[in-house]
């Protein structure tokens, strides 16, 4: 009864739309970015229209040119998880399906960590990976990683503009998730965009 309680009591907090793309550009080169969304709902309430849910750990992935990380679900959840993902990488700092593998198991075992929902995406300049707490550890074939309320949406503008573009990872991604905030209603166009690029 009081779990039943609980669930009713709480608010339900939709955040957010993240989406990573990976291409090679005009000159050869492979790039990545990653972009969220800015927007917080609570229920039917818009909580925040400006946060920010991407961010780049420096100095770790291939060649040390960085990881960008993501996270759709409960906030305070998904930076415990950063946190936990940052640590593990940093044993392994250029293998990041390894942290993210080692993550995922951590993840689905430990109890405390279990309670945690929340969904992850990282990539670096060699993968991109979506990590959930059910263990997965899920590679696209296509470079394109979507999650949250608008992610489908995300995707499927994503998947368009690679087949009938020529715009580098960062442009793409942007005007994927632009596409995206102006359909769900859980998400806004209030955008952070971070990128790699191969030197």
């Amino acid at each position: 009864m009081s779990k039943k309680r609980n669930s009713e009591t709480r608010p339900e907090i939709r955040s957010t739309t993240v989406l990573s793309v990976r291409r090679v550009g005009p000159d050869g080169k492979m790039g990545v970015a990653i972009a969220g969304d800015g927007q917080v709902t609570m229920k039917d309430v818009v909580a925040e229209a400006d946060t920010v849910k991407v961010r780049k750990l420096e100095g770790l992935g291939a060649g040390g040119a960085g990881v960008l990380t993501g996270f759709a679900g409960s906030a305070a959840d998904a930076l415990a998880l950063l946190e936990r993902f940052e640590a593990t990488l940093k044993e392994t700092p250029a293998n990041v399906k390894k942290a993210a593998v080692e993550l995922a198991k951590q993840w689905r075992m430990d109890r405390a960590l279990r309670r945690l929902e929340s969904l992850l995406v990282v990539a670096d300049l060699e993968v991109s990976l979506l990590v959930s707490g059910t263990g997965d550890v899920i590679e696209p074939n296509d470079g394109v990683v979507g999650i949250g309320s608008g992610g489908f949406y995300a995707i499927a503008a994503a998947r368009a503009l690679l087949a009938h573009t020529d715009q580098p990872a960062e442009e793409l991604t942007r005007n994927a998730l632009m596409v995206a905030g102006e359909i769900c209603v859980y998400s806004n166009t209030n955008l952070t965009v971070l990128s790699l690029n191969a030197e």
